[in-house]
């Protein structure tokens, strides 16, 4: 079983590398990513809006030599894709905390303002581009918990993830002047927070969910390939706001994307069935990444401390991530 910590800790030792004590996972925000020098360090904040019929993502990121940004939305009644994203040289400007939710994550460029404001609800997420206009609350109901986890590669390569879904979203996006709906009780948030000193060349998969089934908010977190052989990985099922975590790597299994895909285990049988791609691929100098990212629906059954549950119509996304950066 991976060890839980339930008291603050630094991810890092005085000397840049890791913190062996800090290698476990949360049910809340404990660790200080006190990441130090240049080399290989990677930060971010990533939250996906998903309603019915669109979804929101934006990004803030700092990989050392450059700061990767951006504002995504699509209509998925269209197909129509808005991608607004900024390259930054040597990673100037991004404001990113040292604690998930310690401060507020910002970062301004031509094409581009984000802000992400920790306040007494949750997050206020604020994104403006010259097409989107985003003010969006997302909620953090009392007592929720996320899933955090540090995957151990080595003492010098190694990254903490916060992963958290299930987070209600409200509020106003308007995009080329048209107001898209946030229905109460079906639009979700989700956040991958980041930080870590990674390896050049790395593939994962990642899925998540939210959604509401019967008398349970059900939430799913599924990874894959990046944790194999570090002894720790981050799935995790979110059941009513309590986190189960799953210590066993899960079965992935894919083809053409927008055919279905199934993700198993021994508390985890589901189906994920695609309605969207979403494929981006950069190759610019030393950095390529090749991402696949299909939104859609799940279907199947987990089972969480012993009570098995459906998941049949909650909504998500699985992707497969190729990175050289």
């Amino acid at each position: 079983m991976e060890p839980e910590i339930t008291t603050p800790v630094d991810l890092c030792l005085p000397d840049g590398t890791l913190n062996r004590d800090a290698v476990g996972w949360t049910r809340h925000p404990l660790h200080r990513a006190n990441l130090r020098g240049w080399g290989r360090s990677k930060r971010w904040e990533y939250w996906c809006v998903q309603a019915p019929d669109w979804a929101l993502s934006v990004t803030i990121s700092h990989i050392d030599y450059l700061a990767l940004h951006q504002v995504w939305f699509v209509d998925f009644t269209t197909g129509e894709q808005i991608d607004t994203g900024a390259i930054v040289p040597l990673a100037r400007g991004p404001v990113l905390p040292d604690r998930s939710g310690g401060g507020p994550a910002r970062t301004r460029t031509k094409k581009l303002a984000i802000d992400l404001v920790p306040n007494t609800q949750g997050v206020r997420l604020v994104a403006r581009t010259d097409r989107v206009d985003a003010d969006v609350q997302i909620t953090r109901p009392a007592g929720h918990e996320s899933m955090a986890v540090v995957i151990p590669w080595s003492d010098k390569r190694f990254q903490y993830t916060e992963k958290d879904n299930t987070l209600p979203a409200s509020g106003t996006v308007v995009v080329d002047g048209r107001d898209y709906p946030l229905p109460d009780g079906q639009t979700w948030a989700v956040l991958d927070h980041g930080r870590g000193k990674w390896p050049y060349d790395t593939t994962w998969n990642w899925a998540s969910a939210s959604g509401a089934v019967g008398d349970h908010v059900i939430g799913l977190q599924f990874g894959g390939k990046w944790t194999v052989g570090t002894g720790m990985t981050e799935n995790a099922l979110c059941i009513d706001g309590r986190v189960s975590k799953i210590s066993q790597e899960l079965e992935w299994t894919y083809g053409p994307w927008l055919e279905p895909w199934t993700v198993r285990g021994d508390d985890v049988d589901v189906t994920f069935h695609p309605r969207f791609e979403r494929a981006t691929k950069t190759n610019v100098g030393v950095i390529f990444t090749e991402v696949h990212q299909c939104f859609g629906h799940w279907t199947g059954t987990v089972r969480a401390e012993g009570v098995e549950y459906a998941v049949d119509g909650i909504r998500g996304f699985a992707e497969e991530a190729q990175m050289r950066w």
